[in-house]
C-alpha cells in the first residue's frame, strides 16, 4: 500500500510541478510588464498645463495618467480577492456567458485554465516587488548613467534592473514558495495534483496517512527552492 500511495502522489506531485514551472515561466515577465504600467507616467492631457488660465481642474486632468490607473485597479481587485475565486470565475464563468464551457470537461482544459488564473494572480503579486525594487534604486544613479551619456536602454539593464534583481531575491522568494503551497488550490476544479491524488486513498480506503504524507512533497520542494535561493543571494552579494 504504501509503495502504491507513493506513486499515486509521485503523479500528482509532477502535476503541481508542471503547475508551479508555467505559472513562473508566464508570470515573471508579466509581471514586470504590469510594473512598468503600474509606473507609466503618460499623460494625455498634459497640454493643458500649457494653457494660459490654469483652473483646478485643468491641472487634475493634466496629471491624470490613464495607464497607471487603470493596471493599478487591475492589481487592486486581483490582489483584494482569494485566488480559489479567481480560479473558479476563469473555469466556470465562460459557462455563463456561453452555452458550452470553452475549457470542456478534460485535464488539459482544466490545467490550462488553472494556469492562467494562477499566471494573472502571481504576476500581480510579482508586479508589486519589481516596482518597490525599481523605485528603490536611487535616482541620483539613473542619472548619472544620463550624464555619461547611456540611453534609458543602457540605464535600466546596467544600472537599475541589476540592483533590482538583488533587492527583490528576498521578497520573491517568499512568493515563489507560497505558490509551491497554492498549486493544492487546483482540486478545486479537479485537477488532479498532489493533495488531490491522496483523496481516493482516504475515501475508499479509509487511510488519513497519505494526507500527512503528502506534506514530505512539498517539505521537499519547498527545501529545494530555500537552498536555491540562498545560493543566488550568496552569488548576489557582491553588490553589498
Amino acid at each position: 500500500m504504501f509503495w502504491e500511495v507513493t506513486l499515486a502522489l509521485l503523479k500528482g506531485f509532477g502535476t503541481a510541478a508542471e503547475l508551479f514551472g508555467l505559472t513562473l515561466v508566464f508570470a515573471l515577465p508579466l509581471g514586470l510588464l504590469i510594473a512598468f504600467g503600474s509606473m507609466s507616467k503618460w499623460r494625455p492631457f498634459r497640454f493643458l498645463l500649457n494653457a494660459k488660465k490654469k483652473a483646478e481642474w485643468k491641472k487634475r486632468l493634466a496629471g491624470f495618467r490613464p495607464i497607471k490607473l487603470i493596471v493599478d485597479v487591475i492589481v487592486w481587485i486581483i490582489r483584494g480577492t482569494p485566488l480559489m475565486l479567481q480560479l473558479m470565475i476563469i473555469y466556470f464563468g465562460p459557462g455563463l456567458v456561453w452555452d458550452n464551457n470553452i475549457w470542456g470537461s478534460s485535464t488539459g482544459g482544466r490545467m490550462t485554465a488553472t494556469v492562467i488564473a494562477f499566471v494573472i494572480n502571481y504576476a500581480c503579486y510579482f508586479s508589486v516587488i519589481y516596482r518597490g525594487g525599481i523605485e528603490g534604486v536611487p535616482q541620483g544613479q539613473r542619472e548619472a548613467g544620463e550624464v555619461l551619456g547611456m540611453t534609458r536602454a543602457q540605464i535600466f539593464t546596467k544600472i537599475t534592473f541589476l540592483q533590482t534583481v538583488k533587492r527583490i531575491v528576498p521578497p520573491m522568494s517568499n512568493e515563489i514558495i507560497t505558490l509551491v503551497k497554492d498549486t493544492s488550490l487546483a482540486r478545486i476544479i479537479a485537477v488532479t495534483e498532489l493533495i488531490k491524488s491522496s483523496e481516493p486513498f482516504m475515501r475508499i480506503n479509509g487511510l488519513i496517512w497519505p494526507l500527512f504524507y503528502t506534506g514530505v512533497f512539498y517539505l521537499i520542494f519547498v527545501g529545494a527552492l530555500t537552498l536555491l535561493f540562498n545560493f543566488i543571494e550568496r552569488k548576489l552579494s557582491y553588490f553589498k
